[in-house]
């Protein structure tokens, strides 16, 4: 059996339910209808926006050929239930940040976000350029998937916090709420880290049972309402400076379409990225202000702590180097970051800090 039967198989049981809501595509004199699920509760500010842009767009660069009908988490499968319901075709396409799914495979953090990783532009390069894409199409497929770069936050704040952090022993026996690498990095710290779907977090801080959580930036963080129930605010993050959004389909859904339609989803996909980059970008800084109006105190770590993180990045980051495939995706990523890096700092890092200080910005 091969591995795309074996999860068919394996993963039929636990669907249930979802196969029961979950219609096939649905064919009208050569049109189809696909079921886009996501792990974005409906509304969530930026994220769920980037799930209903790729929706929307590709309905209409394909003159409704493609009717994408989005379903946000809950609505026909959970957030964390969205990998295997595509993986097993009951649903054609997911939108969703992958590190979710870290226990399907280790790899799949390179194409979500590893602590002190990728920016924006970075992972860009690395997909498009520099050999992430190959490597993600190998990983994906193992999984029946074919995934696409569709959306970034830019770099994700630190989070909101019950008490201040002087040190990395505050970290000790605190509830905090982070997913994916990060999470594993605060773990070594002593932290209890839950991994809680967006849509509940808000209640999950409110009730005492989390004493913390990252989300995205001011804006989203704004819209959830963090700061009616914390004013302490970390803006700067090691975990996620630039994650990478998926859209991810079926791939037998998308081998099935025409060249055209596919080259379609490859676009929007490409259009959704730096859409809901700028999103973000134009909306946090506004925001930022008025949290900090409204009495929300804003902080940075001190040094001790971000030595720990950097250290528990490096162990977390490597563990799973017995993987083949970890490791080449992990060479490959380290290579092109160092490019990437290395560039960036001598050309637009030294100009940013040159006009900021000329500018008075």
């Amino acid at each position: 059996m091969d591995r795309r039967s074996f999860l068919r198989a394996t993963t039929a049981g636990g669907a249930a339910a979802a196969a029961s809501a979950l219609a096939a595509p649905a064919y009208a004199q050569g049109k189809r209808t696909l079921t886009l699920v996501t792990t974005w509760g409906r509304g969530l500010a930026g994220v769920h926006d980037s799930a209903q842009y790729c929706a929307d767009q590709i309905t209409a660069a394909t003159d409704g050929q493609l009717t994408v009908d989005l379903k946000a988490a809950g609505e026909l499968v959970g957030a964390f239930e969205v990998f295997d319901a595509v993986s097993a075709g009951q649903a054609d396409m997911y939108h969703g940040v992958d590190y979710y799914f870290l226990g399907q495979h280790p790899a799949i953090s390179f194409f979500s976000q590893i602590p002190f990783g990728m920016n924006f532009m970075e992972y860009a390069n690395w997909w498009y350029h520099d050999g992430g894409m190959e490597l993600g199409d190998e990983l994906y497929s193992i999984f029946g998937l074919k995934a696409f770069p569709a959306g970034n936050t830019g770099p994700q704040s630190g989070g909101w916090f019950a008490r201040e952090i002087n040190s990395p022993e505050d970290f000790q026996g605190l509830k905090f709420r982070m997913p994916g690498q990060g999470g594993q990095v605060l773990g070594k710290l002593g932290a209890s880290v839950q991994n809680l779907p967006g849509a509940e977090v808000y209640q999950a801080l409110s009730s005492g049972a989390i004493d913390g959580t990252e989300w995205i930036g001011p804006w989203a963080d704004e819209k959830a309402g963090f700061q009616e129930i914390t004013k302490t605010y970390y803006t700067a993050g090691f975990h996620e400076p630039g994650p990478n959004l998926n859209l991810t389909m079926n791939l037998e859904t998308y081998e099935s379409l025409s060249q055209q339609h596919k080259d379609i989803v490859a676009n929007v996909a490409r259009a959704s990225n730096i859409w809901s980059m700028s999103l973000f970008m134009a909306n946090n800084s506004a925001a930022l202000q008025r949290l900090q109006s409204g009495g929300v105190k804003v902080m940075e770590f001190p040094d001790s702590v971000w030595d720990a993180f950097g250290a528990a990045a490096k162990e977390v980051v490597e563990e799973p180097m017995g993987d083949e495939l970890y490791k080449r995706c992990y060479d490959s990523y380290m290579e092109s970051l160092k490019s990437s890096a290395q560039w960036i700092a001598r050309s637009e890092g030294a100009t940013a800090a040159q006009r900021n200080r000329i500018m008075g910005l």
